[in-house]
């Protein structure tokens, strides 16, 4: 695979920690990464066939109700490594609430305002979790940047939130 893209990416960094299925690729993406780069279930059955054809993983031991582990190889190592020291493009911000707000007008009163509370809700949630994992991440600094970075996102989206009138 010459150009990797950013999920087939995750996925290569992922099984850098050992062998996994897709179901718990889907899971360790959400765990690791959820709060600033989505990995949807689909996106990773979709690429690991692409990662495997291309050499970079190839597939282990066969789990139980026919699940199948990927391991990364050497080559899919060189490749994430690759990718990694290479120059990032721009980040594409990709937001269900703002899509949801560009379209809130076509909304009844009620509806919007119990879009702004679900929101509300779970950016709250998302702060708690960034403010702890940011004190669990001390010992490492990029871990800890991160999570900073998380804590600033879910304050900028509760700051979008609080800037919209209640009617």
């Amino acid at each position: 695979m010459s150009d990797l893209n950013a999920t087939a990416a995750a996925l290569l960094g992922l099984l850098h920690d050992g062998p996994a299925t897709g179901g718990q690729l889907v899971a360790s993406a959400g765990e690791r990464f959820g709060a600033f780069f989505s990995v949807t279930r689909s996106q990773v059955y979709r690429e690991l066939p692409a990662l495997e054809k291309e050499g970079l993983v190839r597939l282990g031991k066969q789990g139980p109700r026919s699940s199948q582990q990927y391991v990364i190889t050497a080559a899919g190592k060189k490749a994430f490594k690759a990718w990694l020291i290479d120059t990032p493009g721009p980040d594409h911000l990709r937001s269900p609430l703002i899509l949801r707000l560009v379209h809130a007008g076509t909304l009844t009163v009620k509806q919007r305002a119990t879009l702004i509370e679900n929101a509300r809700a779970t950016y709250t949630e998302e702060l708690d979790a960034a403010k702890a994992a940011s004190k669990a991440a001390a010992g490492d600094p990029y871990a800890k940047a991160v999570a900073d970075f998380g804590q600033a996102h879910a304050k900028a989206a509760l700051k979008l939130i609080d800037a919209i009138p209640a009617s």
